[in-house]
């Protein structure tokens, strides 16, 4: 077995890596910016508890609403949850189609048009859609009322009677998948466009249509990149709050699953910019409360979006 040739005293030595001054400041400034994230997150997370402690260790009886955190904050997690999976229930499946249209079959010209005007849309301010989904609200009436007659046997379009403002939870999960979906849209064209030609051509040679190709070697690609772009909205519409609170000017309280009726939760987000202004003391810090809770909610989402996407370390798009 042969041993590497010791150096003797002829051979010069190796030289070092020399460092140069632009390295040594890249590299401080990539670290010192890494360091600032896990500084920002902590000096919120310190921010919230400082204003909520008031309110977490105060009687039950002064916190907002009379009957604790639990009865206050737990309501508002569930419409803010609601809220949010039915906007994902309906953007996804939108994203996903708009995104293989774009990516697979429009012409050339017209994908870069539309690419384009979906990230327009994702520019939009918020308070935009609120405010169109304040205007036709009342138009959605017939259509909750049909709901109601015809499907009033689900859970979900249950209730006494369809409210006549049109300002439902139902009406809260539109608007919140139309903001989401300019989002969600990008990410997956971008996520489908990455897939490697080679898998195409592969599937295509061996007879396969364009859809099937598509459902070969697309979708199974991007399937990790489309969930973590899920996710992405998911975050978003949990902390929306100017199209919530103008649609959903006064929460119903309580659980419920009803859409079309006024007997819907509010939404942590709308909650805190309804009443915030007009709140001092413990009942502004049973807002910081809900605050609170939502960080936790946002942060344990966008946790669980990377272990989707680092479970399949080889797609590179997303990671």
């Amino acid at each position: 077995m042969s041993t590497p040739a010791a150096e003797g005293p002829d051979q010069a030595p190796r030289p070092k890596a020399v460092r140069r001054p632009g390295d040594r400041i890249f590299g401080a400034l990539s670290v010192g910016s890494g360091g600032l994230i896990l500084l920002v997150l902590v000096g919120v997370t310190v921010f919230l508890f400082s204003g909520a402690w008031e309110a977490l260790t105060a009687d039950p009886s002064e916190v907002r609403g009379g009957e604790g955190l639990v009865a206050y904050v737990g309501p508002l997690i569930f419409g803010t949850l609601l809220s949010a999976i039915i906007a994902l229930i309906i953007a996804l499946p939108l994203s996903i189609g708009i995104a293989l249209f774009i990516s697979h079959y429009a012409p050339r010209r017209l994908a870069a048009g539309l690419g384009y005007i979906v990230d327009l849309l994702a520019a939009v301010p918020s308070i935009i859609f609120g405010l169109w989904g304040m205007q036709i609200a009342g138009d959605a009436v017939p259509v909750f009322t049909f709901l109601f007659d015809h499907l009033g046997f689900i859970p979900f379009f249950d209730g006494e009677s369809v409210t006549t403002t049109g300002r439902t939870m139902l009406m809260i999960g539109v608007v919140l998948a139309i903001m989401i979906l300019p989002i969600m849209t990008a990410v997956n064209r971008e996520v489908f466009l990455q897939t490697p030609r080679l898998h195409e051509e592969a599937s295509l040679a061996l007879g396969a249509t364009r859809w099937e190709m598509i459902r070969q070697t697309v979708i199974p690609f991007g399937k990790s990149g489309v969930m973590s772009g899920a996710m992405l909205g998911l975050g978003r519409a949990l902390g929306e709050t100017m199209a919530v609170a103008i649609i959903l000017s006064a929460s119903g309280g309580g659980y419920s699953w009803e859409l079309l009726t006024s007997n819907t939760p509010g939404t942590i987000a709308g909650d805190i910019a309804l009443n915030f202004p007009e709140s001092f003391g413990v009942e502004r810090s049973t807002l910081f409360v809900s605050g609170l809770a939502l960080f936790f909610v946002t942060f344990l989402v966008n946790m669980f979006a990377r272990w989707i996407v680092s479970r399949r370390s080889q797609f590179s798009g997303a990671n």
